[in-house]
């Protein structure tokens, strides 16, 4: 299938590891100029070397800034005043009783995990609607929905972006924009990766035995049994970002394995 998507301009934030780099491989398969965003030099270098090498396509470009830092995001701006698709993905996450999370841990969350996008999206999204078309897509997760209780202030950001996408769809009445959120379940990225590894050396389980009681005890209702790859959650936002989508607007859409114990 042509997804159209030949020389259109991405930018992808947290683009370096996991999701983040999986969308921007994708994207850059189908022809796409893709900006890869990471916090160091050689991590976005690293990145788009081997996404040039993966993909046959040269047009790929990195932009170094922590997402944490307003002037490091206004930087990046300035040097990409216009996209034609935007990729709200980067994110942190922290495992944390609720007692424990501080004051500036939810700060923190909030400024990385929601007000990242916003501040991306305002830049992009009156742009393009002056050209009728475009797309903003915001990496959410089913924790947006099913708030983990072992990491509340995680969840909470998450329900926000799918609160911005909507209220932003909103705003694309009768053009060719588009803004939605992408709802990923429990995924094999590197924090998550890291995260698992982490339990199973303190249960001294194999990381197969933490991944089985994982889903078990913790993620019960998941159907599939296992973690998502970062190429399942590729795939359905690479379409989301193409001209063939054009009829998903305002759409919460999901690649959670089922976690979602609901049909609506």
């Amino acid at each position: 299938m042509d997804l159209q998507l030949k020389n259109k301009v991405a930018l992808v934030t947290g683009s370096t590891a996991g999701i983040g780099y999986a969308i921007a491989k994708s994207l850059a398969a189908e022809s796409v100029k893709v900006y890869v965003n990471g916090r160091t030099d050689e991590r976005v270098k690293a990145a788009v070397d081997q996404i040039k090498k993966d993909t046959g396509n040269n047009d790929i470009y990195g932009l170094t800034g922590d997402m944490a830092n307003k002037g490091d995001i206004d930087q990046i701006i300035s040097k990409l005043p216009e996209v034609d698709i935007l990729i709200n993905n980067v994110a942190i996450f922290e495992p944390k009783a609720f007692k424990d999370i501080t004051d500036e841990d939810w700060l923190k969350f909030y400024e990385v995990n929601v007000l990242s996008g916003v501040r991306f999206s305002r830049a992009y999204f009156d742009k393009m609607l002056q050209k009728n078309w475009g797309r903003i897509i915001f990496i959410s997760s089913e924790s947006a929905i099913q708030i983990p209780e072992e990491m509340i202030h995680y969840g909470m950001t998450k329900t926000a972006q799918v609160a911005i996408a909507r209220g932003l769809a909103e705003l694309t009445k009768g053009s060719h924009v588009t803004v939605n959120s992408i709802l990923p379940g429990p995924t094999r990225s590197e924090g998550v990766g890291g995260f698992i590894d982490k339990l199973a050396a303190e249960k001294k389980l194999t990381a197969g035995e933490m991944e089985k009681e994982f889903f078990q005890s913790m993620r019960g209702t998941s159907i599939i049994q296992r973690f998502t790859s970062t190429d399942e959650i590729a795939n359905l936002v690479t379409y989301i970002a193409s001209p063939l989508s054009s009829a998903t607007n305002g759409a919460l859409l999901r690649a959670d394995g089922g976690v979602i114990k609901s049909a609506f």
